[in-house]
This record gives C-alpha cells, structure tokens and sequence, in this order.
C-alpha cells in the first residue's frame, strides 16, 4: 500500500506561481503562520506540488479543494493542470477573497473561489460530482474521509497531505471506511527537497454511493 515516489520541481510551473507568495507577504489578514517568501516558497508551494505525482491528478475534470485556506494545495496544482476545473472553498471570507485575487493575478480562469463548508456544497451543487477532493493541512483522515465522501463521484478519490505517519489516525480511518464508502488505496511517501519535513500523500477512493446520511 506505501509507494514512494520522488518530486522533481517543474521549473516553469514554479515560476508561474512566484507572485502569489509576494501576495501572501503583503496581504494584511495573516492567513498563514508562514508568509515570508523564502520559507512559504518551500513550506507551502513546493509542498503543494508534490500533488502532481499522483496518478489521479494527472487529468481530472473536476476538483474541490476542502478547507483551502490561502489557497494551497489548489491554486498551485490548478495552475499545473490548466485542463481541469477547481473549486477552492472555505467558510472564512477573508481566505476566499485572497484566493481570488491570488487567481486574478496568475489568470487562472479555472479556479473558482467559493466560501461555503464542504457539508453545504455537498448538500447542493456539488454533491457527487467531483473527481478529486484535495486537502491539506485540515483535519483527521477521518474526518475527511466523511467530509469527502459525500462530494465525490464513485470511484473517484481524496487526495490527503499529511506528515509523519500515524498509526491511529490510519486505524481510526479503517474503522470507518465501510461508513462512509472510502477506502485507503495507497500512501505515497515524498521528500521533496532537503529541507521539508517528511511528507505522505494518502489516497483514498470512494467505493459506492454515499451512505445515507452524509
């Protein structure tokens, strides 16, 4: 199921991506405890990066990013994948309005920014029609397992960041996975520059139709 893979930096996609970490410098609202261009440049965009290595998001149609925040990992992996349609969403305005600027700037007319909690937007439009969900930096797998589930078609697939491995988190996961119809596919671990902490991307898939109550 652990499946290492290497990251390699595209050069011309970091490169496009180089004015949205002067944004989050400049922007007043805080919205991440690492703004300094240098250190977001690795923490945050290399970091949201290392999502390219995933077989699933190589060329999906649609993604949502859950909890998106300052906008990563979405708008760098939407800038990666122009072909595909993203919905970033949050429930915190002031992290939407940034988003938006942030694709204003880059001219990503394939991101829309959308403030809402991931439970509305799949109560609504967005229920079982997404591809991808992506999230980083969020919640338990758990948790995004449920919170996934109800947003994605079937067979369609979460994409999670997470750190060091935890063994309960995995555990809470699988006591759970026949709830919510996700299974754990495959966790990717990736060490993508000599400085990042160690990074796995867990991958779970939906395996039905949602169960009631999601």
């Amino acid at each position: 199921m652990s499946q290492p893979l290497s990251f390699t930096p595209d050069s011309d996609q970091v490169a496009r991506l180089l004015p949205m970490l002067d944004l989050l410098q400049a922007d007043p609202a805080s919205l991440s405890s690492v703004t300094d261009p240098e250190r977001a440049f690795e923490v945050h965009l290399l970091d949201s990066l290392t999502g390219t290595i995933v077989e699933q998001l190589e060329k999906p149609d649609r993604v949502v990013d859950i909890g998106s925040g300052a906008g990563f990992p979405g708008i760098p992996l939407a800038s990666a994948r122009p072909e595909s349609e993203f919905d970033l969403i949050d429930s915190v305005g002031r992290k939407v309005e940034f988003i938006r600027r942030v694709a204003d700037e880059l001219g990503l007319d394939n991101v829309r920014a959308i403030k809402i909690r991931s439970e509305d937007l799949a109560s609504s439009e967005g229920r079982e029609t997404y591809d991808v969900a992506t999230a980083r930096a969020v919640a338990s797998l758990s948790v995004l397992a449920e919170l996934a589930s109800p947003l994605l078609r079937e067979g369609g697939v979460l994409v999670a960041w997470k750190g060091t491995r935890d063994p309960a988190d995995e555990r809470n996961l699988a006591a759970i996975e026949g709830q919510v119809a996700m299974r754990l596919e495959r966790i990717h671990a990736v060490i993508p520059f000599p400085s990042s902490r160690t990074r796995h991307l867990y991958v779970l898939e939906k395996t039905g139709q949602t169960p009631s109550g999601l």
